[in-house]
Parts: structure tokens; sequence; C-alpha cells
């Protein structure tokens, strides 16, 4: 293999032009909010469950340790759906995989209608998490095709606002379904919803012009080749330095749509119907968050700013910001500023998330960054099984509720402070994408 160092200008390969064409704008975003829409549905399925923890536990008869079990059910196929349908992206057409996988999620949903075992119950959970198991790379995927780099932020950010409107939008009305009719209906009502986006995916949905252009110095973007060997892409720093952030960042979000809602009724004593409104102040926060992370990261793209510094450090600022809120509202008794804490520490993570993303269509060739961000993805889904578990085992082993919550806290906190030394660490897009623009592939 050869690889040599000058930048390749961001010319022939990137049609920028036809990028900024007003038709072209408009249908990027129209995609961009289909997906948003896709995120939204996909952390619906994932939080229906955990609002619905103390019925089911009661129906199924479940104890806290085999709840965390099915809660970490959805994820033990994650990383396989992840690897294995993301790996299409890029050679199915992406209106047909996407239709695919909400397809799976409707199938899944189906059971949950009505009285099932706890067999029944994994199965579900199970094949759930295989069919979401790519959702997150393939939008990205999709979004980055839409636009130009230095652009790539703000549509990547709403895209990722999808993930925090789900739970924000579905909480409250979900709850409200539990607790007049059923779990049962709650299930129903996300399978309809997910059977009218299929539908209108199939009529709108579709991948873009944007070429091959990666991260640059200055205002030049460099033309990566076509491909490069997966040895070659995961030899650099900075795809090693967003899938350790990503998977440190998981924890908390994992969380988030696990133990949260039971944190706040088992461990902090709230009712029902105040913890339906209080679990979506984390959402409500990231959505703002997100937006607000997407805009500025973008405007420092557009403004000169390196790569390195408005998606790398930012994100890992955020993360940092995120880890130490973790900490903190463990120590603070109930009240106001615990709450303020907890929203910040499962909102920031998620804000990163566009962000880091991109970081990777900065250095990876469009033909494989479904295949690097898919294994990205099963890289941090260990990240959703091991927490799960791992609050399951202290709540308990604990004398107390709360004490068993507090300490899983703690340790996930210091672990998103690690993802965030990773990404500075090791996070260098420019340098990076320059090295694998070099590569030649006759040379190996």
């Amino acid at each position: 293999m050869s690889l040599h160092n000058p930048l390749t200008p961001l010319e022939a390969d990137e049609p920028s032009d036809e990028l900024d064409k007003p038709g072209i704008r408009r249908r990027g975003w129209i995609i961009t909010l289909m997906l948003m829409a896709f995120m939204l549905i996909n952390f619906a399925d994932k939080i229906v469950v955990s609002l619905a923890g103390v019925e089911i536990k009661a129906d199924l008869g479940l104890s806290d340790q085999q709840f965390g079990t099915a809660q970490s059910a959805f994820f033990w196929l994650f990383a396989v759906g992840a690897v294995a349908l993301g790996s299409l992206g890029g050679r199915v057409p992406a209106r047909w995989l996407l239709a695919g996988l909400v397809g799976l999620w409707v199938l899944s949903l189906a059971p949950m209608t009505t009285t099932v075992g706890f067999g029944v119950f994994l199965a579900c959970r199970m094949l759930l998490g295989f069919a979401e198991g790519p959702a997150g790379a393939l939008s990205q995927q999709i979004v980055h095709t839409w636009f130009a780099p230095k652009r790539r932020s703000l549509p990547a950010s709403v895209v990722i606002m999808g993930a925090s409107l789900g739970p924000l939008i579905a909480a409250p009305v979900l709850t409200w379904i539990i607790q007049r009719h059923s779990w049962h209906a709650a299930f129903l009502i996300l399978m309809v919803v997910g059977v009218v986006w299929l539908v209108a995916w199939l009529f709108v949905g579709g991948e873009g012009p944007a070429g091959n252009a990666g991260a640059g110095a200055g205002e030049k973007a460099v033309a990566l080749p076509d491909t490069a060997p997966l040895r070659v892409l995961w030899g650099r720093p900075t795809v090693i330095g967003v899938a350790l952030f990503s998977f440190c960042s998981y924890w908390a979000t994992a969380l988030k749509v696990s133990w949260l809602p039971l944190y706040l009724r088992e461990g902090l004593d709230y009712s029902p119907g105040v913890t339906g409104l209080l679990i979506t102040l984390p959402f409500a926060s990231a959505v703002a968050l997100t937006f607000l992370a997407g805009m500025i990261s973008t405007r420092l793209s557009l403004n000169g700013v390196s790569s390195r510094t408005a998606r790398g450090l930012f994100s890992a600022f955020l993360l940092a910001a995120g880890g130490a809120c973790m900490v903190g509202f463990t120590v603070l008794p109930v009240g106001t500023v615990q709450m303020v804490l907890i929203t910040l520490a499962f909102s920031l993570n998620t804000a990163a998330w566009g962000l880091a993303f991109s970081l990777l269509s900065d250095v990876v060739p469009r033909k494989q960054r479904g295949s690097v961000m898919s294994i990205t993805v099963a890289i941090y889904s260990i990240g959703g099984v091991a927490a799960p578990l791992l609050i399951g085992s202290l709540v308990a082993g604990s004398a107390g509720t709360a004490a068993g919550y507090g300490r899983g806290f703690v340790i996930v906190g210091i672990i998103m402070l690690v993802g965030a030394l990773a990404a500075v660490l090791l996070v260098h897009p420019e340098r990076d994408a320059e090295v694998i623009a070099g590569y030649r592939p006759h040379a190996d």
C-alpha cells in the first residue's frame, strides 16, 4: 500500500454547485425530516417497555433482575443487526432498505398487542433490537449524501433530534394510554405509526447526489478514494476515537430509555403521573441542545474552523459535561437542582451524536460509510447491553433501591468522561482524511 500526503482540493468529486440548487436543498431537507421521524419512531419503540415497566413486571410476574434482562435483550442482537443490515447501506437502495427495517419493527410489536409470556416478550425485544440496530448509522449515512461536508452537522443533528422527540412525544401520550387502557394498547399505537411512516417513505425516500469529499485544511476538502481497506480505515485514530466516544456515550442513552423512568418512580418516589412528565425533560433538553449544537458546529465550519474543533473537540466537551452532571446528581437530594442535573446528564451526550457521526463522513469514503458506521453501532451497542444489566444487578443487590441506582449512575458518569478524553486525544479528521485520500489501491 502506498500513502501520500498532498491534499486534493474539492472539485470534480463533489458536485457542490448541484448541492446548492434550491430543488436539491429542498429535497435534502424533506429527507432530513423523514429521517428525523424515522429516529422518532425508533426511540418511541425503545422507551415503551420502560414506561410500562411497572405494569409489565406485575402482569408477567418479573423480578428487577428479570426486567433488567428483558431490557438488555433488546441489545443482544443489536450489534448483529447493525453489522448485517447496516452493511447493506450503499448496496441496497435506501428507499427499500429503510422500508424493510420499519416492516420488521412493526412485526416485532404485533405480539405485544395481546397477552404474551416472558419468552415471547424476550423474543420480540430481540427482533426489534436486531431491526433497529442499523437505524442510527443508516439515517446518518443517507442524510450526509444530501449535503456538502461543511453543512453536514446541522442536518445530522436534526436527524438525531428524532431520538429525543420520540420519547418526548411518546412519554406523556403512551403513559396516558397505559394508565387509561393498557400497555398492549400502547404497542398497537406504535404499530400504526410505523406503517404510516413506511408508506410515506416509499413515496419520498432515497439517497442524494453528494460525492466523496472528506475533511480538509482551510477552504479545501480532500477527495477520498472510492474505497479503502477496512484495516486502513480502522487504523486511523479518528475512526477509533469516534467508536470509543460512541461506546462511552451510549451507556447514558441506554439507561435513559430503560431504567430512568423506573429510577424516578422507584428510586426517587415520584408518582406515575409526575414521572410521565419529568421523563420528558431530558428528551426536551436533548432536542434543544442537539439543534443548537448542530447550528454552532455548522457555523464554525462555514467560518473556516477545523472539523477537529467544530465537531471533535466540541462533541468531547458536551460528553464531558454530561458525565460530570451524571456523577453530580447522585449526591444531591431530591428536588429541582437534582432534576436539572439529571436532565443535562441524559441530554448532553445526545447533542454530541450528530457531530460525532459527521466526523466519520469526514474521513470514510461514501461507499463504506454504512459499513464503518454500522461497526461503530455494534461497538457502542455493547454499552447498551451492559448498562441495563449493571443497574439491574446493583439495584437488586443493594440494601436500598436509591443507593443501587446511585452507584450505577456514578460508574456511567465516569465512563462518559473517559469517552470525552478519548475524543480529545484521538480525533483529528483533517489529518486522517489526508492519509486516507493518499491511499492508492493498486499499490496493495
